[in-house]
C-alpha cells in the first residue's frame, strides 16, 4: 500500500508548527468540566482539559491548543499560589496566582467576625496581602459597625470604608496592579463592588455563560474580571458567598506562623514541640497573659491545627 501523500503545497506539521498553534491565556471562570480562558490575544475560548487530575482555578495561566469548537488546556503554568477553603471532606477552589485577599463585610448582616480571622490566615499562609473592605457606609448602622473592625487594624491590616453604590475609588486605588480575590458572606455587596470597579462585568459574565454553553453563570463559581484602564494588568475575582471558611488543607505546622500576632513569639517557647496550650514556658501564652496577643486568636489557631491534623489521620 503506497504511503499517504500530503496535498500539493501542504507543509508538514512539525513540532515547531504544533507549538505555534498553542497559545497562553488566563482562566476566568469554570462550569462543571469546562473552563473559560481569556487568551492573551483577547479571545474568550471555552476549553476542556487534556487528561485528568489537574487542579484549575480562576487566575491560572494555561497553555491552550485549538480544538473542535473551542480549546484544550494542555498545561497549567507554574503558579504563585492556590487559595482555597477546605475541611476534612471537601476542598473548594477560590483562585490561583493571588496577591491580595479582600475580606468584604457590611453592617446589615449578622456577621461572624471569626471569618475575618480565617480569611487573614488563609491570605498569610499563601503569601498574600489582606485588607478589609467595610461596604455600605451609607447604612445608618455603619457608624456603630466600623469600630468592631479595630482589632484587624491593630494587626496591621487596612480597613477601607466605602459604599460601592456611590464611590469605589478607595478600593480601586488599592487594587491597581494586584491579582485580588473578594471573599465574603452573601449579601455584603461583592457583586455590586465588582460592577462598580468593572462596569462591563455583567456583559462579561453573559459572554462567559455563552462560551461555556451553560446558559447562566453566576457567582456559584469564582469569576475573574480584569480591571479596566489598569496598565499593570490587575484583576479581581468575585467568589461565591460563604458562611464557612475551613482551612484543613493547610499543614498543621504552617498554621501558627499564618497568625501575624503570634509570629514574634514562635520559637521562644521552652519546648520545641510546644502546642501553645498549657505547657510551661510557653511564650505565646505568656504574651496572652500580658495582653500582647488576644486569647481568642490563640484558641482559633489551636482549632485550625486540630482540624488539619484530623483531616490527615488515616482512615478518617
Amino acid at each position: 500500500m503506497p504511503p499517504s501523500r500530503r496535498p500539493l503545497g501542504a507543509a508538514p506539521r512539525t513540532a515547531k508548527a504544533a507549538a505555534a498553534a498553542t497559545t497562553t491565556g488566563t482562566v476566568v471562570a469554570a462550569y462543571r468540566r469546562h473552563w473559560a480562558v481569556l487568551r492573551d490575544d483577547g479571545a474568550l475560548v471555552a476549553c476542556v482539559l487534556k487528561g485528568r487530575g489537574a487542579t484549575i482555578a480562576a487566575g491560572d495561566r494555561v497553555q491552550v491548543a485549538s480544538g473542535d469548537g473551542g480549546g484544550v488546556i494542555e498545561h497549567v503554568l507554574p503558579r504563585r499560589n492556590l487559595v482555597y477553603r477546605s475541611d476534612a471532606h471537601r476542598a473548594k477552589l477560590v483562585a490561583a496566582n493571588v496577591t491580595l485577599v479582600v475580606g468584604v463585610v457590611a453592617p446589615d448582616l449578622a456577621i461572624d467576625l471569626e471569618l475575618l480571622d480565617r480569611w487573614s490566615v488563609a491570605a498569610e499562609a499563601e503569601g498574600c496581602a489582606f485588607v478589609v473592605c467595610a461596604n455600605k457606609s451609607d447604612d445608618p448602622a455603619f457608624a456603630g459597625f466600623l469600630p468592631r473592625l479595630a482589632p484587624w487594624q491593630r494587626l496591621g491590616y487596612g480597613v477601607i470604608a466605602m459604599s460601592a453604590k456611590h464611590d469605589a475609588s478607595l478600593l480601586r486605588a488599592r487594587l491597581l496592579g494586584e491579582h485580588a480575590v473578594l471573599v465574603g458572606q452573601s449579601g455584603v455587596g461583592k457583586s455590586t463592588i465588582v460592577n462598580a470597579l468593572v462596569p462591563a462585568a455583567g456583559a462579561r459574565v453573559g459572554e462567559v455563560s455563552q462560551a461555556l454553553g451553560s446558559g447562566r453563570h453566576t457567582t456559584t463559581e469564582s469569576t475573574l474580571h480584569r480591571l479596566p484602564d489598569d496598565p499593570s494588568g490587575g484583576w479581581i475575582v468575585d467568589s461565591p458567598g460563604m458562611t464557612q471558611f475551613a482551612l484543613a488543607h493547610l499543614e498543621p505546622s504552617a498554621i501558627p506562623a499564618a497568625f501575624v500576632d503570634l509570629r514574634p513569639w514562635l520559637g521562644r517557647c521552652r519546648f520545641r514541640d510546644c502546642r501553645h496550650d498549657r505547657e510551661p514556658g510557653c511564650a505565646v501564652q505568656e504574651a496572652v497573659a500580658r495582653g500582647d496577643v488576644a486569647r481568642h486568636r490563640v484558641a482559633l489557631m489551636r482549632t485550625l491545627v486540630a482540624q488539619s491534623e484530623a483531616a490527615r489521620r488515616p482512615g478518617r
